[in-house]
């Protein structure tokens, strides 16, 4: 699966009690078991845990006190040094979507109030 890695502010959020389909793995990067509800998320995490920029991953990172409701951000990846990443994951043909858009932007907002500049998308690649 190839994926695309954009800065474009549309994403699919998943509610904080998400209840689909899960996979788990164990991940050296994470300190608890890495639950991902999405090919891009699963794929994804083993292009984090490779990168040696990547000190530490978070998957399904609650976002306590958003306005729009009890969503989750996918990735939050300490990076050495200290500085965080967020990393939204979506699929393509979600991206135009209404509501996509308004919680892209939410997540987007919340994480630029607690200071992470470098914040974005994977989508699946361009068929």
């Amino acid at each position: 699966m190839g994926l695309v890695m954009t800065v474009n502010w549309r994403c699919q959020m998943r509610k904080k009690n998400y209840k689909g389909r899960c996979e788990k793995k164990m991940v050296a990067k994470c300190t608890e078991v890495c639950r991902t509800y999405d090919t891009i998320q699963y794929a994804y995490v083993d292009i984090l845990s490779a990168s040696q920029d990547i000190v530490e991953i978070r998957c399904n990172v609650p976002l306590d006190g958003l306005e729009e409701g009890a969503y989750t951000t996918d990735l939050v990846c300490t990076k050495v040094g200290g500085d965080l990443m967020v990393r939204e994951c979506v699929f393509r043909k979600l991206i135009d979507k209404p509501m996509t858009v308004k919680l892209l932007e939410a997540s987007r907002q919340y994480w630029l109030r607690h200071g992470v500049t470098d914040w974005g998308l994977v989508i699946d690649e361009e068929k």
